[in-house]
């Protein structure tokens, strides 16, 4: 068959489960369509974040033309990817507008986080109506390749995914407005690196939850159109939700001369999960075992505890590397994009996620992080 158009590689990116079966096949193994895909999600994003609104007001389009226009090449290619991958981070960082709140957990890089917390809790042997069966206490990076993201099943074609509560992203005044707001700690920055100055703005966002239902039917019939078998669901899995739940949150952006962020501290309530009823090692059994699910997805979810503690957070592999550091003796992750422009810091403590990230190297990150206040 031939190349995919271009018209369905950005399918592939804002509705991937209407993309046939074929092509996502061709595409997950073709180096020349891997490569246009990243280009469009690349192009995607940098429009998208020169468009976007604040708090989900209307677009204002002169000023959102003249962030476009400044973020286009002044030099070539190379500055255009430049400033996508900068404002990438700050994306990565802050949680959806409420508009595209759903979009995000059925894109392929969130469904992957979604499900991964499903597969890596443990829960008791009551069956009450709301089990606490996740809470984070560690993040642990999960690679992911292109591929990967492409093979990813769309949580629609497992059951229903309903957004029973939204983040509501908005700018606020200054730190106090966004204590009172979301009721977190600010994390004070005691010495800015060096090229960071000035005062930082403010965004804060509440929480959100979303459940998730489980349906042998639809899952048979997913199962059905990739050629595969749907394995008999243990007894009391059909019908039974998992219940996720993150936020609030309160971010504080320092911009660089640029208008691209600088530094970007932020903290938010951890992700918590609940079930129905389903013992979670019997959920995470059977999803584990589903066609569809990547292999090397999967064999990295084996490896993590089971003890519902850890929390799985999706890497593209091929854009950014990780590895394991202490923050005030608690284990985090760094991250850092393999052309060394950007850099990151994530850990947990007392039942918060707090990130530290921005165009600065591994140390300043690092020593940012650990003077926090």
């Amino acid at each position: 068959m031939g190349h995919p158009t271009e018209g369905m590689l950005r399918r592939l990116l804002d509705e991937p489960a209407g993309v046939p079966d074929a092509d996502r096949q061709h595409v997950a193994g073709c180096p020349q369509c891997l490569g246009a895909l990243t280009a469009a999600r690349q192009d995607a994003a940098l429009v998208g974040a020169a468009l976007a609104s604040d708090g989900g007001a209307d677009v204002d389009l002169s000023a959102a033309w003249g962030r476009l226009t400044t973020a286009l090449p002044a030099t070539g290619p190379e500055r255009a990817r430049g400033s996508e991958r900068a404002r990438g981070s700050e994306r990565a960082i802050l949680p959806a507008r409420p508009g595209r709140w759903r979009g995000l957990l059925r894109r392929p890089a969130v469904a992957a986080l979604a499900v991964a917390l499903v597969l890596t809790g443990a829960g008791t042997a009551a069956a009450n109506d709301w089990l606490p069966i996740f809470h984070t206490e560690r993040i642990v990076a999960l690679q992911l390749s292109t591929a990967d993201l492409i093979a990813l099943p769309d949580l629609s074609a497992y059951g229903d995914l309903a957004v029973t509560s939204q983040p509501d992203v908005h700018e606020v005044a200054d730190a106090a407005a966004a204590v009172t707001e979301t009721g977190l700690d600010v994390p004070q920055v005691t010495t800015l690196p060096r090229g960071v100055s000035g005062e930082p703005a403010y965004q804060v966002g509440g929480k959100a939850s979303a459940t998730f239902t489980f349906s042998a039917e639809r899952a048979a019939r997913a199962a059905s159109q990739a050629g595969a078998t749907l394995p008999a669901p243990p007894p009391g899995l059909d019908g039974s939700s998992v219940r996720l739940v993150a936020g609030p949150g309160v971010v504080q952006i320092w911009n660089s001369a640029a208008g691209v962020p600088a530094l970007v501290v932020g903290r938010a309530i951890a992700p918590t999960a609940f079930s129905s009823g389903v013992r979670f090692e019997v959920m995470r059994d059977y999803l584990l075992s589903l066609p569809g699910l990547p292999d090397k997805v999967a064999e990295q979810l084996r490896t993590f505890t089971a003890d519902g503690s850890t929390l799985p957070l999706p890497v593209p592999a091929d854009q950014v590397s990780t590895s394991s550091v202490q923050v005030d003796g608690r284990p985090a992750t760094l991250l850092r994009t393999r052309d060394r422009t950007l850099a990151g810091v994530v850990w947990v403590a007392d039942g918060a996620v707090t990130v530290v990230a921005g165009s600065l190297d591994p140390d300043e990150v690092l020593s940012v992080a650990r003077e926090l206040r």
